[in-house]
């Protein structure tokens, strides 16, 4: 028996054909089993390192793969020299178990799901667990060579360190945004993050393979230590002296980042800049028209039925933006709901602008975790100025949250530590050079403030990437309406777009 589907085109802004963006019951309802529907979009100002996958409960787990768009030939070109070759390095997750039943259970009984079995890279999991060597990534190069390593994460529930052993990295791109460039010897990436970095090979064929390694950063609520494996191999021009790598020194990375290495990720994001110049202008919005403050972090709501679940104080996990933990139509889809004027009964268009209860927001957390179960929206004019602060919190404990948005880039102009401060704190906003991204994580016990403009007309669903995270209910919706001007208007839904 097949199971409904949702794709998602992740990080492809989809201007003016918002229906193909994919998130179940928010652009579209389920294809069902037996079922088709043709995504049909033009990418339009966009190169870099994406990726597509399922949109439906934890289909993710194994249904996702690279989307890279190269510049185009008749515009800029890298604004670096021209790699060697390219290679997609996309991170996931082994699992055992059915994830389905993973979540499943997870959410009846109120606790915490259980974890992957392994990373993986490229779909393999490495030496470095109870697998075969050829379960192991190889990626063979040639010395004194450059290659340009597209670096995707889709793993489920992890941030990632990705590191290679004797090599540094430069970075050069992140999320389609080229960066000014620098120098690594690793790179920290989120779920649902992409990173391209720039290895220079050595100049020689050296008597050694690399080990490339990802594990996961984890500084709120370590769970997870595990650690995947790929192979740098060079590749020797004549085939009769190909010595097996197994035959030939391993070298570990001299330097493995700690699991809770906050220092690390906060100086990596920090040096995160847009290279800001007239080829690859950094258009920021100054004058901001609509200040929103959302709270993200955990709480509880009531175990069914007066039972004792395994969440805090016998209650159930969920997780929430501003207390409202969201849920989704089952009925209809946000966005047809919004386009044919039926919106009553759907959603509602008041989604607190800043937290309904104000408190310490990272000290001692206040007696009541429980959260607001609803499905509400903010609903903003065609061509408005945001200025968004996501604020995470300590009601249940601080983590980390990557927050990606659909159908928009935005600009990540400051961050910080401890409550935000809407006074002291913006004057410090880097308003020239601020990196633009799909995908930003929330500092944990921190804020971070993104700017953007409403110029794509819609439903655009923002949650957390992390999926425990979002089956908890860490997401939310921003209605976009029609601008004047054609250009500016959501098209009719095409005539296969599935039913509920």
């Amino acid at each position: 028996m097949g199971e409904a589907q949702y794709e998602i085109w992740h990080g492809i802004r989809q201007l003016q054909s918002g229906w193909a963006d994919g998130p179940g019951y928010v652009t579209q309802c389920p294809i069902q089993t037996g079922q088709s529907f043709v995504y049909n979009f033009t990418v339009v100002d966009q190169r870099g390192s994406f990726f597509w996958h399922a949109h439906t409960s934890w289909l993710r787990a194994t249904l996702y793969g690279p989307i890279i768009i190269l510049p185009k030939k008749s515009g800029p070109s890298y604004p670096f020299p021209k790699p060697y070759k390219q290679v997609p390095l996309i991170f996931g997750e082994w699992w055992n178990a059915d994830t389905e039943a993973v979540i499943d259970y997870a959410l009846i009984n109120g606790g915490g799901p259980n974890v992957s079995d392994a990373y993986t890279i490229n779909g393999l999991p490495g030496p470095l667990y109870n697998s075969s060597t050829e379960d192991t990534f190889k990626l063979k190069v040639k010395p004194g060579k450059t290659y340009l390593l597209r670096l995707i994460n889709a793993a489920l529930n992890n941030e990632l360190f990705f590191t290679i052993a004797n090599h540094t990295m430069k970075v050069v791109d992140v999320d389609g945004v080229y960066v000014k460039p620098f120098e690594t010897d690793a790179v920290i990436i989120a779920s649902g993050q992409s990173t391209n970095v720039i290895l220079n090979t050595k100049s020689e064929y050296p008597n050694a393979t690399f080990l490339m390694i990802i594990r996961p950063f984890s500084p709120g609520h370590p769970f997870d230590n595990t650690t995947s494996a790929g192979i740098l191999e060079y590749e020797f021009p004549n085939p009769n002296l190909t010595i097996p790598w197994h035959k030939l020194q391993l070298m570990n990375p001299s330097v493995l980042h700690d699991q809770n290495d906050t220092s690390f990720a906060t100086k990596f994001s920090n040096k995160l800049r847009s290279l800001a110049n007239s080829q690859f202008p950094t258009n920021v919005p100054k004058k901001i028209d609509k200040h929103f403050l959302f709270t993200v972090g955990l709480g509880t709501s009531p175990c069914q039925h007066n039972k004792t679940c395994q969440g805090p104080n016998g209650a159930k996990f969920a997780s929430s933006v501003n207390n409202i933990s969201f849920v989704l139509p089952t009925t209809t889809s946000l966005l047809q709901a919004h386009f044919l004027g039926q919106s009553k009964g759907v959603y509602s268009p008041d989604f607190p602008s800043v937290p309904l209860f104000p408190f310490n927001y990272t000290g001692n957390p206040p007696n009541n975790t429980m959260v607001e179960i609803a499905t509400k929206v903010v609903v903003l004019p065609f061509n408005t100025s945001v200025e968004l602060v996501l604020q995470d919190t300590k009601i249940i404990h601080s983590e980390r949250h990557p927050f990606h948005l659909h159908g928009y880039n935005f600009f990540i102009v400051g961050q910080g530590f401890g409550n935000f401060n809407p006074n002291e704190d913006p004057k410090n906003f880097n308003l020239f050079d601020p990196v633009g991204r799909n995908t930003v994580c929330v500092p944990s016990g921190g804020w971070i403030a993104l700017r953007f403009v409403t110029d794509n007309p819609g439903v655009w669903l923002m949650h957390c990437h992390l999926e425990d995270h979002a089956s908890w209910g860490m997401m939310m919706a921003w209605v976009v309406l029609d601008g004047k001007l054609p250009n500016q208007k959501l098209l009719p839904p095409p005539n296969d777009l599935p039913k509920c």
